[in-house]
């Protein structure tokens, strides 16, 4: 269940690094650890976007004018949504970067209709690689999107998150046999023509310690069963997505509810 939350901004003109996805997962891991629930302590099925709205860039990093911030978060666990969206509406004001949000309300979207290929957007970077250790380096290599390595080390990840979850019997993760990732050609052409980066490094923290992994953000059609496609909608692509990682969007989509907009407020 992908829901958007939007903050109001008291700070116009406050900024964020260009990739805040580590102060968010920051802010999140809080909610959790100091929450009354120690269930969900170490709970780390979701996903979640950057911050989204209208921003200018500095060398600072992005400067939000707008009054109100939006951020997209997902998971398929009902009770635990339901829960995080209850301890989020608790915080008054909450700082991420130099901006002070408070939440002030969310909307569902609407469910979208994913066969075996789909084309799909990067709403946040995918990182192919887990790093190995402190201060390992292989997770920071870069490799061409067009590959079977690159392919192939997504199904991997794929696979293990969808084991991990207990949804799936051990005959459905060997039917899922087929994947396979087709970046946007013209896409990765017209970013290399004009020198930008379609792959950075990014920080990653975990238990207060830097790790550095490279991320790509380009769109691409996935060929692959449709539990699979639903699988990285909704739990995103790649290692850290409980970080602020590989979370995605289907080309073309417009699903969000706007007349369903609810006003949330948590005695």
């Amino acid at each position: 269940m992908r829901t958007r939350i939007i903050f109001s901004l008291k700070n116009r003109g406050a900024y964020v690094p260009f990739h805040h996805q580590f102060l968010l997962a920051q802010f999140i891991k809080g909610i959790l650890i100091f929450g009354p629930d120690k269930e969900y302590k170490d709970f780390t099925q979701f996903i979640f976007s950057g911050l989204k709205g209208q921003t200018k860039i500095s060398r600072k990093g992005l400067h939000f004018y707008s009054s109100k911030v939006t951020l997209v978060f997902s998971c398929t666990d009902k009770a635990f949504l339901d829960y995080f969206l209850g301890r989020l509406f608790e915080q008054k004001d909450i700082v991420i970067g130099s901006l002070h949000l408070t939440p002030e309300s969310f909307e569902k979207e609407e469910a979208v209709q994913i066969n075996e290929e789909a084309k799909f957007l990067c709403i946040s970077p995918i990182v192919p690689i887990q790093a190995a250790g402190f201060n390992d380096d292989q997770s920071k290599k870069f490799m061409s999107p067009d590959t079977d390595e690159f392919s192939d080390l997504l199904y991997d990840a794929t696979l293990a998150r969808m084991e991990a979850t207990g949804k799936y019997t051990a005959e459905q993760l060997a039917s899922f046999y087929k994947f396979q990732i087709v970046p946007d050609a013209d896409y990765l052409n017209r970013i290399q023509a004009t020198h930008k980066k379609f792959a950075r490094i990014y920080p990653v923290y975990d238990n207060d310690v830097k790790f550095e992994v490279r991320g790509y953000t380009f769109p691409f059609t996935l060929y692959a069963a449709p539990e699979v496609q639903r699988f990285v909608y909704e739990y995103g692509l790649g290692y850290f997505c409980h970080k602020g990682f590989g979370m995605l969007d289907v080309a073309g989509n417009d699903s969000i509810r706007k007349a369903d907009q609810r006003e949330v407020v948590y005695a």
